[in-house]
């Protein structure tokens, strides 16, 4: 797959081996994982530069590995087309290949009479999406989970949840089974366009340059910032990121719940809601606290304000049996009060340069939209 190009010596003496290829990924979480494998079944010859010790350790694995249905996004826009075909791809997927998973279904619960009217609009803006939820009373929610405190709220029979590590798994083995790889500790440090091919500058492990063809830029959080330095990449195809970090709280013991439980959405997210991973513990978040830089710490002087908002729909909360669990990050194209920002997966239609495509603010539901964005990403590339 990686050729050696004897005659590139000048090259070779700045900046060490110099190797061609046909098509390189950036970034092995789900996303890129799922592209290199569509890709390498489609015929390229793949490799894919991940500047991490392993493979899914960035926004991959610290998000609360939700299948989602597809409700809250605008029409025609990317993040609800994407997640609705992901969905059914993703569910299909999990099936054939044996990748752990539930459809667990999710409560969107509304505490007060003002929140029920916002269900209203929620459930319509799904109906446009394709996507149908139930309203239900207070009656018929209690009926399933006694506990909870709600005035009315939405089901949602099409969310699930999933083992995200066994789904990487399982994409990394059908890369390498078409012929894919995967090479760790390899960050790429400077990128060039022009002349019809890229040349990416390659530290770490495997310090070389690599001359390709195709060229997926997938490196979530540092998606931007290797854009912004990309020789030949218009200056106007270089969007501005912010980071929103959410911080994750765990709950020990016994709980009553066998679905997820979401609020009515608040501004920058979901709200503190319940998610369940596959063994049924029970975790809360994740929040929205603007940062300045990447930091993952999870402060416990957050657990006040996470108990008094579950206690507005679940009051029988014991606020001792949270632990804090985990902190994600979401790379956001809009600051705290920018509003809804979509998917960014520009390809050559979009900035001229042949070959090179850059993924841009894939946050939730990037994960259950991998492998409908792999089929895009593919489409752009034929």
């Amino acid at each position: 797959m990686l050729r050696y190009s004897a005659d590139r010596r000048e090259r070779e003496e700045v900046s060490g081996e110099f190797l061609e290829t046909e098509t390189v990924v950036i970034g092995a979480g789900v996303v890129g994982l799922a592209i290199a494998r569509a890709l390498a079944k489609n015929g390229h010859d793949v490799i894919i530069l991940e500047s991490g010790d392993r493979f899914g350790e960035g926004i991959s694995s610290r998000n609360s590995e939700v299948i989602h249905a597809g409700i809250y996004y605008p029409e025609h826009s990317l993040k609800a087309e994407l997640c609705v075909e992901g969905r059914q791809l993703l569910y299909d997927y999990c099936r054939s290949h044996k990748v752990d998973h539930r459809n667990c279904g999710k409560w969107i619960v509304a505490a007060n009479e003002p929140q029920t009217r916002k269900l209203q609009d929620i459930r319509a803006a799904a109906a446009r999406n394709g996507v149908k939820l139930a309203i239900h009373d207070a009656d018929a929610i209690i009926r399933q989970i006694p506990e909870i405190n709600a005035c009315s709220g939405l089901w949602s029979p099409e969310t699930g949840i999933i083992d995200t590590h066994g789904l990487m798994l399982s994409l990394l083995g059908e890369l390498e089974d078409a012929g894919g790889q995967l090479a760790l500790r390899s960050p790429v440090v400077t990128a060039e366009s022009g002349n019809g091919h890229h040349l990416l500058r390659v530290a770490g492990d495997n310090h070389l340059t690599l001359q390709a063809t195709n060229v997926i830029n997938a490196a979530g959080l540092g998606a931007v910032p290797l854009a912004k330095t990309w020789a030949g990449l218009p200056e106007n195809h270089k969007p501005r990121q912010w980071l929103a970090r959410g911080v994750y709280f765990s709950y020990s013991g016994r709980h009553p719940f066998n679905t997820l439980v979401y609020p009515v959405p608040e501004p920058g997210g979901l709200g503190v809601h319940l998610t369940l991973d596959l063994a049924g513990q029970a975790r809360f978040g994740p929040d929205v606290e603007w940062i300045e830089q990447e930091d993952y710490t999870v402060n416990a002087n957050r657990l006040e304000t996470f108990a008094k908002g579950i206690r507005q729909w679940w009051p029988a909360l014991d606020p001792s049996r949270l632990q804090p669990a985990y902190a994600g990050i979401r790379p956001k194209l809009t600051g705290p009060d920018g509003g809804f920002a979509d998917f960014r997966i520009d390809g050559p239609e979009d900035h001229g340069v042949p070959g090179l495509v850059n993924l841009f603010g894939i946050e939730s539901p990037g994960l259950t939209s991998c492998l409908a964005i792999a089929e895009r990403v593919k489409a752009m590339l034929v």
